[in-house]
C-alpha cells in the first residue's frame, strides 16, 4: 500500500469511527451541549470555542505523528532519512508563533469568561429573582424557599426567565450541586455558605445531581428541577403549603440521618432560620451564639441576618 493510500485509508477510519459513535449514542444527549438557560449556553460556547482553538495544534500533531510514524517505521525498505537542517528562518518561528498565538486568545477569553460567569454575580433579569436555600444531606438534597416559607426533598419548582439564586451549604461531607442544562457546578460545604445564579431560558424538567463522590448513596442522590410558567409556580407553591408535613428542628434531624434512594417530600413550612442553624453548627459556641443574638428581633429593631460567609468557587 503506497503512502497516500495510506493516508486515505486512516481518514476513513477516523471518519467511520466517528459515524459508529454517532449512531450507538442515538438519541441520547449530551446535557452541557444542550443548555436550557442563558448560562449554560454560554458555558457551552466557551467549551466548543476552546476545543476548536485548541484543535488548530492538536489535530495537525496527530495527522503527522502517523505519518511519520508510517513513513519512517523501522520495517520499510527504504533508506533512513538522516536531516541535515538545523536552522529555518521561517520553520522554527512559525511552529512557536502559532501556539503562542491559540494560547493568548484562549487566556483573553477565559478572562472575559471567568468574570461574565462568575456564580456568585446576581442575573440581571425583568423577572423577580427566585431565592432557594440548598442542604447537601446524606444522601439527599434538602431545598428551603425562604420568602415562600416552604421546603422539598429531592424536588425544585421555579418560574421560567427567573433568575435563581441558590445558597448552598452541607449538614454532611463536602458536595457538589449540579444541574448540566442550566450551568456550572458549585460545592456545598458544612460550615460555610456558597453561590451560585442560574436561569432557565424555557419550561421543561431537567436532571440534577451530586457532582462530588460521597459514599454508598452516591448514585441516588439526584434531583429534578422544574421550569414551569409565573401561574403554574404560585399554584405549586399554593399546594406544598397544604401539605401536612411540617420541617421543624425534630424532622429536621429526623431527615438528616444518612438514607438513600429518597422519594420526593414536601413540607408546608420550615423552622424560622433553619439554613443559618445549619450552618452555623459548625462554627464555635460564641460566634454561634452571637449570630443567633443579631438574627434574633428585638423590640423597635428589625432583625438581621447572618454575615455573608461565601467562598470564591469555579463555575
Amino acid at each position: 500500500m503506497n503512502p497516500k493510500s495510506k493516508f486515505v485509508f486512516l481518514i476513513l477510519f477516523t471518519l467511520s469511527a466517528v459515524i459508529l459513535f454517532t449512531l450507538l449514542i442515538g438519541d441520547h444527549t449530551v446535557a452541557i451541549l444542550n443548555p436550557k438557560g442563558s448560562i449554560g449556553l454560554q458555558e457551552r460556547n466557551l467549551i466548543l470555542t476552546a476545543v476548536l482553538l485548541m484543535s488548530i495544534v492538536v489535530i495537525p500533531v496527530f495527522i503527522l505523528t502517523a505519518i511519520f510514524a508510517s513513513k519512517y517505521r523501522a520495517s520499510k525498505s527504504q533508506p533512513k532519512y538522516a536531516p541535515d537542517l538545523d536552522h529555518h528562518p521561517i520553520a522554527a518561528p512559525l511552529m512557536w508563533a502559532i501556539p503562542i498565538a491559540v494560547i493568548s486568545i484562549l487566556a483573553v477569553i477565559n478572562w472575559r469568561s471567568t468574570h461574565a460567569l462568575d456564580p456568585s454575580k446576581p442575573l440581571e433579569s425583568e423577572v423577580k429573582p427566585l431565592t432557594i436555600q440548598v442542604v447537601a444531606l446524606n444522601w439527599k438534597w434538602l431545598f428551603i424557599y425562604p420568602e415562600q416559607n416552604i421546603a422539598t426533598v429531592n424536588f425544585i419548582e421555579f418560574p421560567e426567565r427567573a433568575p435563581l439564586n441558590f445558597e448552598l451549604t452541607a449538614d454532611a461531607p463536602m458536595n457538589s450541586f449540579w444541574i448540566p442544562e442550566l450551568g456550572g457546578q458549585m460545592y456545598a460545604m458544612a460550615g460555610m455558605k456558597t453561590q451560585l445564579h442560574l436561569i432557565a431560558n424555557e419550561v421543561g424538567e431537567f436532571a440534577g445531581s451530586a457532582a462530588e463522590i460521597n459514599g454508598a448513596g452516591f448514585a441516588g442522590m439526584r434531583f429534578v428541577a422544574k421550569s414551569t410558567s409565573q401561574s403554574d409556580f404560585e399554584s405549586w407553591v399554593q399546594g406544598v403549603q397544604q401539605s401536612s408535613s411540617t420541617l421543624d428542628l425534630n424532622a429536621y434531624n429526623i431527615l438528616a440521618e444518612p438514607s438513600e434512594n429518597n422519594p420526593v417530600a414536601y413540607y408546608s413550612s420550615a423552622e424560622k432560620n433553619l439554613y443559618n442553624e445549619i450552618i452555623m453548627k459548625f462554627m464555635p459556641a460564641s460566634l454561634a451564639s452571637s449570630s443567633r443574638e443579631r438574627s434574633e428581633p428585638t423590640a423597635g429593631m428589625p432583625s438581621s441576618t447572618m454575615p455573608n460567609m461565601d467562598m470564591p468557587s469555579l463555575q
